[in-house]
């Protein structure tokens, strides 16, 4: 047993990175100034967007993102097999979420499932690409377009994640990514919005900052005006120079992150390919997943038991995710909540600790606890 607890993910910041914020500290601007720009074309530049938004979180990339179409009421169809700020975004707005099952393999969104979901009402598709991995992206956007629907990517598990050869930030109307401490690169909390339609990045850029249409660096200066106007009805959502300058710093080391992740998502297909009470992740060949999560799923193990005793032998699992169906708040709405896929998928999904700082020892002692775990379940079970 690790005499330590290991998480499921973890940040790495490095003295580099510290270098890069203690610059901007010491420097004239530490809320939303000249590195804000700097981070949002940095980051178009790596995934090929046009416009960047960055702001203090995912969740407010996705309500903004949300708030920017404009969708006079209706419904928006995502999945349910997500975190909750998802379909939280959705509701803010005031608009109706409807979930559409999962598939088997990935976990991601099914497309025929959104099919059966499109009513009048639809407005827009949110596509979740889960784990680091796309979703069938062409296939969504052909329904998109046949039925004239808004998409927006949820792509807080995918930045770097490429779909036929082409990286994650482009193919929706707004990609949202997240900067949250276990994802690909931190800002401590922070997201994006990436766009490549100026009207809406503009709307998002007032979004973030109350609904103003100048924020406090094009206020600043001798030639500057004190005016403003406020246009939309917009929230705080700022990003500071602060988390920009980390986010900048960690960006260069992104693609060492990733082949690490990388790494270490092979030694674990190796470990566990001869066990037959576990069921690895399956990767589509058009795609390239970035392995936010690694995530198994257990036969013949009550989850939950197996669980415990991975924890008991610290290793940080985890659980991606509780259905949002399934929530007290979301139950009293009464949504559809038939979804077999999603149900099955719940009742059998671990997350096994992943990220670019853990070692070869650490993974393997991740598996020696899962052989070790579903030994002593077989045990008592006899």
């Amino acid at each position: 047993m690790r005499d330590t607890f290991l998480p499921y993910g973890h940040q790495w910041i490095d003295d580099k990175d510290i270098e890069r914020v203690v610059e901007v500290l010491k420097g004239d601007w530490i809320t939303t100034g000249p590195k804000i720009k700097e981070f949002e074309d940095a980051i178009c530049r790596y995934v090929g967007g046009k416009y960047g938004v960055a702001v203090n979180s995912g969740t407010s990339a996705l309500d903004i993102a949300v708030t920017a179409l404009e969708l006079d009421g209706g419904e928006i169809i995502t999945t349910p097999f997500t975190f909750v700020a998802t379909a939280n975004a959705i509701l803010y707005n005031g608009l109706k979420p409807v979930f559409a099952d999962i598939q088997r393999d990935t976990c991601n969104i099914d497309p025929e499932e959104i099919r059966k979901k499109i009513t009048p009402k639809t407005r827009a598709i949110i596509y979740v690409d889960y784990a680091g991995q796309p979703c069938d992206i062409k296939e969504i956007r052909e329904i998109a377009d046949e039925h004239e629907l808004f998409l927006i990517e949820d792509a807080a598990h995918a930045l770097g994640a490429e779909y036929d050869g082409k990286r994650v930030g482009s193919f929706a109307d707004i990609t949202t990514f997240s900067f949250h401490p276990v994802k690909h690169i931190t800002t401590g909390e922070g997201g994006m919005c990436v766009t490549g339609n100026d009207g809406l990045a503009e709307k998002m850029r007032m979004l973030r900052n109350h609904g103003i249409d100048k924020d406090a660096h094009k206020r600043f200066g001798p030639s500057a005006s004190w005016s403003y106007d406020l246009k939309m009805l917009g929230r705080n959502y700022r990003m500071t120079d602060i988390q920009a300058a980390l986010g900048l710093s960690q960006l260069g080391r992104l693609e060492d992150f990733i082949a690490r992740r990388s790494e270490i998502a092979k030694l674990y297909y190796k470990e566990l390919s001869n066990l037959s009470e576990v069921v690895l992740p399956h990767v589509k060949p058009n795609v390239r997943h970035v392995w936010h999560l690694y995530t198994i799923q257990v036969e013949g193990v009550d989850r939950d038991r197996f669980f415990t005793g991975m924890r008991t032998r610290n290793i940080g699992v985890n659980v991606h995710y509780i259905p949002v169906y399934k929530f007290s708040y979301y139950r009293n709405f009464k949504l559809e909540a038939v979804f077999p896929v999603t149900e099955q998928t719940f009742s059998r999904i671990v997350t096994l600790p992943l990220f670019p700082k853990m070692t070869d020892v650490d993974a393997l002692n991740v598996v020696t606890a899962i052989r070790e775990t579903i030994r002593e379940e077989q045990m008592e079970l006899k």
